[in-house]
Order: structure tokens, then C-alpha cells, then sequence
């Protein structure tokens, strides 16, 4: 749905030779995923997500949104849903004018616009603010208007920049699951500072940093590759010697860290540099083939916070 190719967005245009916002950068989501958008302050987030909606061009590089190229970006347009982190609203108007004039834009049919507009009011809870003008709502009831507005005209793509900004709890865990439903059916790409809730809305993350990609996956791929490997926590009873000989036959480069006996009980750390190695299914078949006692065994959990780290050098 989304493919970006090499894209570049170069300060100053290409010929005073200044410094990149955006780097080289390549990527792919999928219709019905949601990918999430990660990095500090100046990573080329914001940028990233101007060029993809064509209000920014990219210096050079390609990007496809829906099979449609950032060059006819009426097309693009058609088929994207944008919401920028401060929602554009006319805030004179109340808010069924201001969705029905966005309707209009879009070209949306009078006789279903209305329907439309009933629609995206229950979805994002604005049923009782339907009346009421945008400059008199909280930033959080404004922040709603402007996710519906970028949802009127049924996109088969969602770019949404901070799309919790302004919200309270129980109103970020009701666009939580809105995110989570639209995913279903189309593609999402969300920027947001507030990382636990991207790790519980998106399917896979980013994370740029210095305008180049640092890492993509699932939450477990960006924890292992953060780690630098696969990490496994055993507690064990039994022959420790002989189960580390016959682990490390059986698969090369293990790392023993940590090892600890209590009561005839043994913990230890295994490490591997591969994060795709078969490494809990080896250390059970060699506790088996030695006859030791596997008590405990499970991979070590890393935070999305301490990826985050990991990948940007703790900038902030």
C-alpha cells in the first residue's frame, strides 16, 4: 500500500549542498497494518509524513501511496487520509458545518454526506458536540474533528501525526481501538511520542533517528535485534557442564553469562548473535539429552522504551 524508495529531503534544495532532513529511505506497509512512525525530536518523522501526503516534494527518491505516485498528487489525495499533529479546523463554524464543507471538497455526494458525517461522529465521539463550534471544544474534542475529517471520504490510507495529542485516558483508549478497527481494512502509518500505546495499537514500528531508518519489525524483532541477539533465562537442575557442552555442539557461538547454583538449583544466561536462531528449542532438547530438569525458561523481555534508546543513542 505504502512503498517508499530511497527518499531524500535535503535542507535548502539540492545545490547549496546542505544537510538531510530524510535520508535514503525505504520501506513497505501493507494494506491492513498498522505501522508505526518512532524517533526523537528532528528524526524526519514530520518530514517523512509531508512528503508521503505531497506537501512536501522529496529531493529525490520514490514513493508510491496505493499504486499511485507522489507525482499526480490529486491521486495520492483521493486515496489518503491525513491528520497533521495540529488538526486544521475553521474554528468559527460548528463542527457538522466545518465536516460538511471538508465533505464538499472531497466531492462527497450531498445526499450520503450527512449520513457519512453520523457515521464518523459515533466512531470518534462527537455525537454530543455536533452543534457546538470548534473554537469552543478542548483540544482533545478538536483532535476528534480532526481525525473524522481526514476519514470523510473513506481513504484506503491513514497518515495520522500524533493522533493522541490532547487526549485524556479513556478518550485514548477509545481512538486506540478506532486505530486498531481501521487497521483491519486499511493502512495505517502513526507518529507518536507516546510509546506504550504505539506498542499496543501498531503491528510493526520504525525508528528513524538523524533522518535514516534505524530499525523496522514487530515489537519482538526491534526488542531482539536492540539486544543484539537472542537472549534466554534458564533455571535448571541437573548437570550444568554437560548441558553447556552439549548446547554449544549443538549450536555454535553460544555465550554463557551469569551462571548461578542454589540449592542444587542452577540460573544462567544464554546468548546468541543470531536473533532468528533456534535457540529455546536447542537448550530444551539439550536439557532433555542430558537428563537435566528444566524448572524455568524464557526469553529476555526488553521495552519498547529501551529499544528506543538503543536505536537513537537516548536522544530525546
Amino acid at each position: 500500500m505504502i512503498h517508499a524508495e530511497q527518499l531524500n529531503r535535503q535542507f535548502g534544495g539540492q545545490q547549496l549542498n546542505q544537510g538531510y532532513a530524510v535520508r535514503d529511505l525505504s520501506f513497505h506497509v501493507k494494506r491492513g497494518e498498522v505501522m508505526g512512525l518512532l524517533g526523537p525530536n528532528g528524526a524526519g518523522k514530520s518530514t517523512t509524513m509531508k512528503m508521503l501526503t505531497c506537501f512536501l516534494p522529496p529531493s529525490s527518491g520514490t514513493a508510491r501511496i496505493n499504486g499511485i505516485p507522489l507525482g499526480d498528487p490529486q491521486g495520492v489525495r483521493r486515496t489518503l487520509g491525513y491528520l497533521p499533529e495540529n488538526a486544521p479546523s475553521y474554528s468559527d463554524l460548528d463542527v457538522t458545518s466545518h465536516l460538511q464543507f471538508i465533505g464538499r471538497m472531497h466531492g462527497l455526494p450531498r445526499a450520503t454526506l450527512n449520513d457519512r458525517i453520523r457515521e464518523l461522529a459515533s466512531a470518534c465521539g462527537l455525537e454530543t458536540v455536533l452543534l457546538r463550534r470548534i473554537d469552543e471544544l478542548s483540544k482533545g474534542f478538536r483532535q476528534r474533528v480532526g481525525l473524522a475529517a481526514s476519514m470523510l471520504h473513506d481513504p484506503e490510507c491513514l497518515i495520522l501525526d500524533e493522533p493522541i495529542t490532547g487526549l485524556d485516558p479513556n478518550q485514548i483508549v477509545e481512538i486506540r481501538h478506532l486505530i486498531r478497527r481501521l487497521g483491519e481494512q486499511k493502512t495505517v502509518l502513526l507518529s507518536s511520542h507516546v510509546l506504550p500505546e504505539v506498542e499496543a495499537v501498531c503491528d510493526r514500528m520504525m525508528i528513524l533517528d538523524g533522518g535514516r531508518l534505524q530499525v523496522i519489525g514487530t515489537r519482538d524483532e526491534l526488542a531482539r535485534q536492540a539486544q543484539g541477539g537472542m537472549v534466554l533465562q534458564l533455571r535448571l537442575r541437573g548437570n550444568v557442564a554437560a548441558f553447556e557442552a552439549n548446547l554449544k555442539n549443538t549450536l555454535n557461538d553460544c555465550v554463557f553469562e551469569d551462571v548461578k547454583q542454589h540449592d542444587g538449583e542452577i540460573q544462567l544466561t544464554v546468548r546468541h548473535h543470531d536473533v532468528d536462531a533456534p535457540l529455546a528449542e536447542t537448550a530444551f532438547r539439550s536439557a532433555v539429552a542430558c537428563d537435566a530438569v528444566l524448572l524455568e525458561m524464557h526469553t529476555e523481555q526488553t521495552s519498547l522504551e529501551d529499544v528506543f534508546h538503543a536505536m537513537t543513542g537516548g536522544a530525546s
